[in-house]
Parts: structure tokens; sequence; C-alpha cells
């Protein structure tokens, strides 16, 4: 297929990705942005026993009755329990029990008076306020009861996950294999950072910042470094390394020119073109095919084309390879804060920053420049044959991870 819409070019796509159904066991500190494997259940109640949720002192409401500061009522102190410790014995009416913030609470007490209510006695302590029972008091399993769903599967991890897994005891989570996603810049025209730049070339920004990039969405980049405009390496490295990951993706020698080899790499090494050419700009030419049942996604050379069309498509691809729904394409509407008079003829992705709404478009938007991708969080999609937007209008907005 050639010269065919995007969402066209996304199902194709997606009709060839098989889920990754192959997981690990990584300690828990190491499972942030990594998808759960299985549903995971409460193995004990949180929190585990009732507690006090402040400092004070654990009392029986019906001592307070009438209690005020031109009132009070007095309470003997029997005994203080910190976080950690606990009273084994009885609260009878009368006792007050000095408590701090996580304490379990005594048999007998049925709330807790704050310490900013009292005279803070040791011996015997003055109530001030008059307490409702369980006004001041948490329940054994208020935040989760054992045996409810903690996480379900294939849930990305974050911060919060693994806070409340450690206040259930894992130590272990089984979590997804990442993806590998090879990775494979040509063009005779590159040389590494470090090298010294002489006449006509350019240093290999692609393989940095699609690396990067993968690393952002929580993939596992294997680099295969990069090529000049050869078929015969191109085509051995893709063979040599097709079996090591999950998506193969190629940057550079995917349009019309002399030298643009993938055509020819894809000839050789047998796979199976699902198509060439999308209708967008930039990123026109970008290149899919399947070899030994794994996709090869060949993007253009132009390091801004390169990195727009991966977040076009990447995280489709890999919501399918995870089956992590999160990844997919956020698309929503901004009020656009400047004018954009440019003409598409064909659709096109602008670079933009999102906030609240708003939308602001950057200065530059060549498929060459890679600096105003710097602040850039969406890409306005603007349709073909659009004269242009001014302040105010509404806009299409594909929101980046």
């Amino acid at each position: 297929m050639m010269n065919i819409e995007l969402e066209k070019a996304q199902s194709i796509i997606s009709q060839y990705i098989k889920p990754i159904l192959a997981s690990e066991e990584i300690p828990l500190l190491e499972c942030s942005g990594r998808i759960l494997s299985d549903t995971l259940y409460a193995p004990i109640c949180q929190p585990p026993f009732d507690r006090s949720p402040l400092d004070g002192y654990a009392i029986k409401a019906e001592d307070t009755k009438g209690a005020s500061i031109e009132t009070p009522v007095e309470l003997q102190v029997i005994h203080e329990v910190c976080a950690g410790n606990y009273y084994e014995g009885d609260l009878h009416n009368g006792q007050a029990i000095r408590i701090m913030t996580g304490a379990p609470m005594p048999k007998g007490a049925n709330t807790v008076i704050r310490q900013e209510d009292t005279n803070e006695g040791n011996e015997t302590v003055l109530v001030y306020k008059q307490l409702k029972p369980y006004m001041n008091y948490c329940y054994k399993g208020e935040d989760v009861q054992q045996g409810d769903i903690l996480i379900e599967k294939n849930t990305l991890l974050t911060s919060a996950h693994i806070g409340l897994l450690a206040s259930m005891g894992y130590t272990h989570i089984n979590v997804k294999l990442q993806p590998k996603i090879g990775l494979l810049s040509t063009g005779d025209e590159l040389i590494e950072p470090g090298q010294s730049l002489t006449q006509g070339k350019i240093y290999n920004s692609n393989l940095y910042t699609i690396a990067t990039a993968l690393k952002e969405l929580n993939c596992q980049p294997i680099i295969i470094g990069s090529t000049g405009d050869d078929v015969e390496l191109t085509s051995r490295l893709i063979k040599e390394n097709i079996d090591k990951v999950d998506v193969f993706i190629t940057t550079g020698g995917v349009s019309v020119g002399k030298k643009d080899i993938l055509h020819d790499v894809i000839k050789k090494i047998e796979a199976k073109r699902l198509f060439w050419r999308v209708k967008l700009k930039p990123g026109t030419p970008i290149l899919s095919s399947i070899y030994k049942d794994k996709l090869l996604l060949s993007l253009s050379g132009n390091p801004s084309a390169a990195l727009i069309t991966f977040h076009l498509f990447l995280p489709n691809i890999l919501s399918k390879l995870t089956e992590y729904e999160g990844y997919e394409n956020n698309i929503c509407e901004g009020v656009l804060q400047n004018d954009f008079n440019k003409k598409s003829i064909t659709r096109r992705f602008v670079r933009a920053y999102y906030e609240e709404g708003k939308v602001y478009i950057g200065a530059k938007h060549s498929s060459g420049v890679l600096s105003s991708m710097i602040g850039c969080n969406c890409l306005i999609d603007i349709e073909a044959e659009c004269e242009g937007y001014s302040e105010g209008n509404t806009v299409k907005v594909v929101r980046l991870y």
C-alpha cells in the first residue's frame, strides 16, 4: 500500500503486533514503569489493626460528656502507647492512655482526644472537649481489606503502586518483560558524536533521540548502531538482530533518492512490505514491513520527522505489545493562543505546547529542525487543505507522554 491515511497505517500495524506474554520477577524497588503481569490481592488488612490517627489520649467517649474548657473532665492516665508498641490490658471508665499517631487502639477505647484539647497531663489529664464514639479512630482495614484486589494486571506501576505493595509486605513482583526495540540509523552522512565533523557529515542525532524516547516509554532499546548507505550491511544487521527484539526501528533511507536503500533492503531480506508513505508531514516516507513475524518500522532520516512519526506510531504499538491502554495517543482539543497562517496542502502535525486547554505554537517547523521539539508536549493535527488558524480557534491536539 502507498499514500495511506495515518489511521489506516496504525490499524495495519496493529494487526501484526503480538502481546508480550513472558514475565520476570524483580525487586519491588525496580518495578516503577513496568507493566504488572498478574492481578495482585491484599494478603493483609491495611492498617492491620485499629489505630490512632493523631497524638493524644485513647479514652471512652462517654467519659467526655459535658466536657469543656470551663468544665473539664479529669481522667486517670494509666499507660502510654507509641507507634510500634501496644497495650495488652483493657481501658475502663475514668481512664485514659497516652497514645501517639499510628499506635494500636487499646481494648475498651473508642475515641482519641487530641492532646491540644487537654492539659497534656501525665498522671491525670483534663479533657476540654466532648467527643462522640469512634471520632478520631482509624479502623483495621480502613485502607485495604484482606483479599481485596490491590492492582489489576496490565497496570503501569507508579510510585503509588509501589508504596501500596510495600505496605502489604511485597518484596518482589512479576512484571512483563520490557519491550525490546532494535534501533539502527542509516546514512553515509552520519558520524558519531565525539568524532571530528568533516565536510559533508552530520552527527547522528536520531540514534540518541529515538533511544531516549524509547526509555521514556519504559522500553529497552537494543542499539544496533549506524551504517552507511549499504544494502548488504544493513540487511545483515537486521537479519542478525531481528530475533533479539520485539520491534525493529530504522531511520533514514526511506524516500526516493539514489541512496534510499531501505526499499532494496526489504527486498533482499524478503520482508513483507505493509505500506510505504503516509499522508502526513513531516515523515511522509515512513515504511513498514514484517520480517520473521516482527514489525520493521523505517522512519525518515530527518531528525524531527523521525521523532514526530515515532510519537504517532510507537505509543499504539506499545499498547498492543504490553496490553497497557495508557500508551495510546491521548487526543483532545485546545484553544489556539497565537496565529498559524501557513496553508497545509497535506495533513500536518505541528509542534506546540499544551496547558490547561490552551495551545501555543512554536516558530520552527521544518522536518530537519530538532531544537523546536524542546518544550513541545503536543502536536496539532492540521487537516489537509487547511488555510491556517487564527488565535482563538479550536484545534485537534495529540498529547505527548
